[in-house]
């Protein structure tokens, strides 16, 4: 008998064997399919840890006067975080929605200030404008199939420019705005902390879209095409109807950031808000979003907004020079890439 003749199936014994090695896992592996799978730990983690150094370097961190202001500080960043997370999970990157919101906010402030435009109808300026700077955004990526990167790129400097002329660099002051401008900077007390109507709207956008994202059929779409693009035409999933209906949404919630922006600082200022497109990005990507698309939550940019808020607090009351905090920020979302890389690689 040949040994080709004697050779035949491997028997079960054999069987299990490789199978228990191919699932064999160190506990580094399995570290990474937990990230994986639920994005949202690394950030909370992370949160965590800052709040425990923190605290332990300042006992004034934990105070309720402090963590009031954090929660504050949080509302800009975070609403616009939402905006860049739609943005990111399709793969794509915006680097204008600081400009967005700042030029909204003029547009708000000066029609109700300079232009008699009652506040109703300044704030749906406002929300026209964050419509019409996604829609620009949009039609660039979509139609010319030009790279998000370069797309936005072009446009912050756009925004910047036409909020300067339009504003002539002035600043509009709370005071001289009608109440229902400066509302959302209104606090109430929520325990032993203050939180604010903005820090209120702010949640209620990550309910709504965390919700929109994780039960509708647009929102599988949209992971979809942040996913892999050609697979998600070929299942018949319009992109790039898709891809506009992201950048339009991203606009309506920077308008949203862009009010809340006006009652956080009581003014509305063309020269507001400097690091908010980094500290944006900082957010999503350590909230655990890919950025190459298609992975990520709104909750775990929550989570990343938290954590930029409470490293430029806890440094803040650490003395160290707001540069510094800049550098940590800048630190940080290198550190989150190379996480993301890392978790990238799990085999599905």
């Amino acid at each position: 008998m040949t040994q080709q003749q004697t050779a035949g199936p491997p028997s079960a014994g054999q069987a299990d064997l490789a199978e228990e090695f191919l699932d064999r896992q160190t506990p580094l592996s399995r570290i990474r399919n937990i990230l994986h799978r639920y994005p949202a730990v690394s950030p909370a983690l992370v949160l965590l840890i800052a709040v425990v150094v923190f605290s332990l370097l300042n006992e004034r961190f934990l105070r309720v006067e402090n963590l009031s202001l954090i929660t504050q500080q949080v509302s800009v960043v975070g609403t616009l975080a939402i905006a860049q997370t739609l943005i990111i999970l399709t793969a794509g990157i915006d680097l204008s929605v600081g400009a967005v919101m700042i030029l909204s906010s003029m547009v708000m402030a000066q029609l109700a200030v300079n232009n008699g435009v009652p506040a109703p109808l300044a704030l749906l300026a406002g929300l026209v404008v964050g419509l019409a700077a996604g829609a620009l955004n949009g039609f660039l990526v979509t139609r010319f199939r030009l790279p998000p990167f370069i797309v936005t790129l072009g446009t912050l400097n756009i925004f910047i420019a036409l909020t300067l002329l339009y504003s002539n660099g002035a600043t509009v002051r709370g005071s001289a705005m009608p109440p229902l401008l400066t509302w959302t900077g209104t606090t109430f007390p929520v325990g032993p902390v203050r939180i604010s109507t903005g820090v209120v709207m702010m949640l209620l956008l990550y309910i709504a879209v965390a919700f929109i994202l994780g039960k509708t059929a647009w929102g599988r779409h949209v992971y979809a095409v942040g996913d892999d693009k050609e697979a998600a035409r070929l299942a018949g999933i319009p992109v790039n109807r898709v891809l506009m209906s992201v950048y339009l949404a991203a606009g309506a919630v920077l308008a949203v950031g862009a009010w809340i922006q006006i009652g956080r600082t009581n003014a509305a200022s063309p020269n507001g808000g400097v690091d908010l497109n980094l500290d944006s990005i900082t957010a999503v990507v350590i909230g655990g979003t890919s950025l190459f698309g298609g992975r990520g939550s709104v909750w775990g940019t929550l989570l990343g907004a938290l954590i930029v808020g409470v490293f430029r607090n806890g440094l803040s009351l650490a003395g160290l020079d707001v540069l510094y905090q800049t550098l940590a920020v800048g630190v940080l979302i290198i550190v989150a890439v190379s996480v993301d890389q890392w978790i990238r690689k799990v085999k599905s």
